[in-house]
Order: C-alpha cells, then sequence, then structure tokens
C-alpha cells in the first residue's frame, strides 16, 4: 500500500488510504482509552501537595519498605557487586 505524498514529502490528505489510516488510528485511541478507564484508583491517602501521608497506616508501611531499601542498598554484599560491575 503506498501512500501518496505531497510536493512537501508528507502524506496526500485526500487519499482513501489516508483516510483509512486515520480510521483506524482513531478506533485504535477510542479502544486504548476504554481499556485505561478501567484502572481502579489508589486508595492512598495523600497531603495538599499530592505525596502520600506518612500518618496513614498504609504511608508507614510504605515508610519502612522504602527504610529497608535504603539499609540493602548499602549492605556489604550489594558494595561488592557495584565494586565489580
Amino acid at each position: 500500500m503506498a501512500v501518496k505524498t505531497t510536493a512537501a514529502g508528507k502524506m496526500d490528505k485526500r487519499t482513501k488510504e489516508y483516510k483509512e489510516l486515520k480510521d483506524r488510528l482513531a478506533k485504535a485511541r477510542a479502544a486504548k482509552s476504554k481499556s485505561t478507564a478501567k484502572k481502579t484508583q489508589s486508595t492512598l491517602k495523600k497531603t495538599k501537595s499530592g505525596k502520600v501521608d506518612k500518618r496513614t497506616k498504609e504511608g508507614k508501611a510504605i515508610c519502612e519498605r522504602i527504610a529497608k531499601a535504603r539499609k540493602a542498598q548499602n549492605s556489604l554484599v550489594n558494595r561488592l557487586k557495584r565494586l565489580f560491575r
């Protein structure tokens, strides 16, 4: 399927192929928007600035996981891994 181009090198919008292409793109965008609309909203409480509220139970759990990950990042095994990359 050769799409005709204008003198400037852009796709000719008057052709049947171009119109079919635009229809397919519109259908794909519609299908994508329907699939992303089904995602559930997070139930985390957030502060006014949009960050996770650390005073809640879920916020404290997140902070614990982050602290654990930071501590593991500086472990001896991980330091040796970084040295010999």
